[in-house]
């Protein structure tokens, strides 16, 4: 079986042990729309779910995309919590 980038819960346990991606996440903005300028992480759960629903995008934003949705449906923001300050200085 071929790896799908585009399957949230691999890019999950991809983003657990990789904390450079982690990193590139939490700094990660949102390129066009309404959220234009938004870091990833920010954007309302709302969205993303209307987003996934819709297909994200192909390419990296729609695999950080993905990892976001699956972090918001399962609660876990406060995993990006201790990055925020790195981002806000």
């Amino acid at each position: 079986m071929l790896s799908d980038k585009n399957d949230p819960a691999e890019n999950s346990i991809e983003l657990i042990s990789n904390p450079e991606k982690l990193l590139k996440l939490a700094h990660y903005k949102m390129p066009f729309g309404k959220y234009k300028g938004s870091l990833l992480v920010d954007l309302p759960e709302p969205y993303v779910i209307w987003f996934a629903g819709k297909g994200f995008p192909n390419g990296e934003l729609g695999e950080l995309l993905g990892i976001v949705h699956t972090i918001k449906v399962n609660g876990l923001e406060y995993l990006f919590e201790p990055l925020r300050g790195e981002h806000q200085s």
